[in-house]
């Protein structure tokens, strides 16, 4: 491979990393939502979630302010428990991410006919 093929591979994969870590980001109430529907997390616990899942590290202040958000909208509710705040889905958070899963398959529709578009 000639030098400059290499810089087109090592281009386009950061490429990829860039747009793998904006989708994550962009999603990330669902994927917290999604997540939270297994049962109650700390925010420490969404941190470690999103690295172990999608190779990906957040700071804090994204994530809680993500955490933040949910609650403010009802969809979350944080609660003291020692040193750590937990959060666990309400009924209106248990009612979206089931709305959300039972379109999953809209959703996967929609972007394969988005990439289909591309070629």
């Amino acid at each position: 491979m000639t030098k400059h093929g290499s810089d087109e591979t090592l281009g386009t994969a950061l490429t990829l990393k860039n747009m793998h870590r904006r989708i994550v980001r962009d999603f990330l109430d669902v994927l917290v939502l999604a997540e939270l529907h297994n049962g109650p997390m700390s925010g420490y616990d969404v941190i470690t979630f999103l690295h172990g899942k999608f190779h990906l590290l957040f700071s804090s202040g994204t994530v809680y302010s993500k955490l933040y958000s949910l609650e403010r909208n009802g969809l979350i509710s944080g609660s003291s428990n020692q040193r750590k705040r937990m959060y666990r889905l309400t009924e209106k958070g248990e009612e979206t991410i089931k709305a959300i899963m039972n379109t999953s398959d809209k959703i996967q529709y929609f972007m394969s006919s988005v990439l289909k578009l591309q070629r």
